[in-house]
């Protein structure tokens, strides 16, 4: 995370300066709680010498349940099965039979309880990938993560402050319509869509050689 003045490593309890961790809720999904990291911006100082504060920025937070002030780990009980309840609430996996075995020429090394969690698999007959769920019509947790990650706090700028407030989003769309907010509804059917495969032309090709 950061250097501290007793070590130069990352230390992941250490909190990041001038920002906190903060979530938003999903829509489709109240139980989805995305991470941002909001961090505090210094005052604007104008030519006439005087100081105008600026609203806190809204940004990926990338370091994961450590980022959290409130999240007590250890390395036995490893990171939190934050998808687990969203999988199993689907009804279309089973528990598999898990076998655990030490490595080969190595000593037996005794498997923490906290991690020996249960393997899931496909029931028979189903399919268990976002793309099955996006070509059946269904908004998932993970697809209201995707579109609330996305669009970085915009949507609640754009009710304080305006659109025209808004910066863009940028980037690249390959060929996809990009909406002024990432919605649920534009993930699933971006995801429907599938993969994309270029298939060069004609001319690309006798533009390459």
């Amino acid at each position: 995370m950061i250097a501290t003045k007793e070590s130069f490593e990352p230390q992941s309890s250490e909190p990041l300066p001038n920002s906190r961790r903060a979530y938003v809720a999903g829509r489709v999904h109240p139980d989805v709680r995305v991470p941002f990291r909001e961090v505090q911006l210094s005052p604007t100082k104008g030519l006439n010498g005087r100081e105008e504060a600026n609203e806190a920025v809204r940004v990926y937070d990338c370091s994961g349940p450590w980022g959290d002030p409130a999240f007590e780990g250890n390395s036995e009980q490893g990171l939190p099965a934050l998808r687990r309840d969203w999988i199993l609430k689907r009804g279309d996996v089973e528990e598999a039979a898990t076998t655990y075995k030490p490595v080969p020429g190595r000593s037996t090394v005794t498997m923490p309880a906290g991690l020996k969690r249960q393997s899931l698999r496909a029931k028979s007959g189903k399919a268990v990938t976002q793309l099955y769920y996006a070509r059946k019509g269904i908004i998932t947790p993970e697809m209201e993560y995707i579109a609330i990650r996305e669009n970085l706090g915009r949507e609640e700028a754009a009710g304080k402050n305006g659109h025209s407030q808004l910066r863009s989003l940028g980037g690249e769309g390959f060929g996809a319509k990009i909406p002024e907010f990432i919605t649920p509804e534009f993930v699933r059917d971006e995801v429907a869509r599938g993969p994309r495969s270029f298939r060069p032309t004609l001319t690309t090709r006798k533009a390459s050689l």
